[in-house]
């Protein structure tokens, strides 16, 4: 069994809007009420696909939710006709997009029965996200039915759980058993702590991991803007990525996490050169940090990274030394990163055997193709937040996924 990273990135839906929904994330708010551009969003990121294709990694996707979500706007007594503004834009949030909040996996090599295991994301500390995981549930179960991989329902209430942008797994190699580290936030400052120590736990004790920190993100970095660890640290394979004042407790966390894995290489960006505000303005660490097929390590990074100063300097730095970091990737994600996600945002890291996976989840140039041209002709052009209760719009949306949908070959997924 040959085992391989995947990453399976979020198509970006036709309801990508700018309503402002997410606290604690500065992007999102600052701009909450623009108008967004949901086909250059969808464009942007398949470009992005067809990059990480092109420089020899295995990708996927995971297809937008239905929107406007009728079944939860049911749940509330309403409908998208009668729903009050915040609660129908809630009902249209795109965000599920950001695949790194589908789902917490473990692979294979970490668990104590041999199988891959994934636990879809509650994500109950936003309403407009609380209601993703129906929608995500069933494609995990599609993508993933063969028997090597377990599927898990989601940790219960009251336990919030932001999936994999709450977790890295650090190994010699991918296919190499690894140690898993499960970071959460701890209650407190302006903004909520969005992972719960014990929804980490959970996922630890569902998917049989033996060998799992737990490490809380320091509350200067959430306070900073730091919703999700991915915004203050990546890993890949041995390599650590992260800023200073990531962690509450970096010397312990650092001392247990060489114990773990004595060979963890661990490269931490200095506040006195990049302070929290640059790294999260510029989404440094919201990168794909990725092993090339030639053994070499290469940052996917958002363009917003080049356009800070501290931060492209200190990265040009980084790469001419003699580090596994040999190549920076920009990539133009700017519709994502207007909402507060850029590349490690929209992936979700899988490792295992392509050939266990459905391939309808699988991409290639010519699959890619066919997204981009359903996007060119269905996806709207602009939408403005007081847009979103129009039935025109609405019903083009409706229209937009049942046409990727049928174009995917994906009928389970039509409801």
């Amino acid at each position: 069994m040959t085992l391989v990273e995947i990453n399976f990135d979020g198509i970006v839906g036709p309801s990508h809007n700018y309503a402002g929904l997410s606290a604690g994330n500065l992007a999102s708010a600052s701009n909450a009420g623009a108008v967004s551009h949901p086909r250059a969003a969808a464009l942007q990121g398949i470009e992005k696909m067809r990059a990480n294709i092109a420089l020899g990694l295995t990708q996927g996707f995971f297809l937008p939710h239905n929107r406007p979500d009728t079944a939860w706007l049911a749940t509330l007594g309403t409908d998208a006709d009668r729903a009050e503004p915040h609660i129908g834009a809630a009902a249209m949030s795109a965000s599920a997009m950001w695949a790194a909040n589908a789902a917490t996996v473990s692979p294979a090599p970490d668990t104590e029965d041999g199988r891959c295991h994934l636990t879809p994301a509650n994500l109950l500390t936003m309403p407009h996200r609380a209601h993703e995981w129906p929608g995500t549930l069933p494609q995990l179960r599609l993508a993933f039915a063969n028997p090597g991989f377990a599927i898990h329902a989601p940790v219960p209430a009251p336990f919030g759980d932001e999936g994999a942008a709450n977790h890295m797994r650090l190994c010699r190699e991918h296919g190499a058993p690894g140690v898993e580290v499960f970071v959460y936030g701890i209650p407190g400052g302006p903004f909520p702590a969005r992972q719960h120590i014990e929804a980490s736990k959970a996922v630890a004790r569902l998917h049989g991991i033996s060998n799992a920190l737990f490490v809380a993100q320091s509350a200067e970095a959430i306070a900073a803007g730091a919703f999700h660890n991915d915004v203050v640290a990546v890993a890949n394979e041995r390599v650590l990525f992260t800023h200073e004042q990531a962690f509450a407790d970096k010397a312990r966390f650092y001392s247990d996490l060489t114990a773990a894995l004595p060979e963890v290489e661990i490269i931490e960006v200095p506040a006195s050169i990049i302070s929290l505000s640059d790294a999260i303005s510029s989404y440094l660490f919201n990168a794909q940090l990725i092993t090339l097929p030639d053994g070499g390590m290469a940052l996917i990074l958002p363009s917003e990274a080049q356009d800070n100063q501290r931060v492209w300097g200190w990265l040009q730095s980084l790469v001419a030394g003699n580090g596994p970091v040999r190549r920076l990737v920009p990539v133009d994600v700017r519709e994502s990163m207007a909402n507060g996600g850029g590349p490690a945002c929209l992936r979700l890291r899988v490792i295992a055997d392509p050939a266990k996976i459905d391939p309808r989840f699988l991409a290639n140039n010519a699959k890619l193709d066919l997204i981009a041209g359903i996007v060119n002709q269905h996806w709207p052009e602009n939408i403005a937040p007081s847009d979103l209760a129009n039935p025109t719009l609405i019903d083009a949306i409706v229209q937009a996924r049942s046409a990727l949908i049928a174009a995917l070959g994906l009928p389970e997924l039509s409801g």
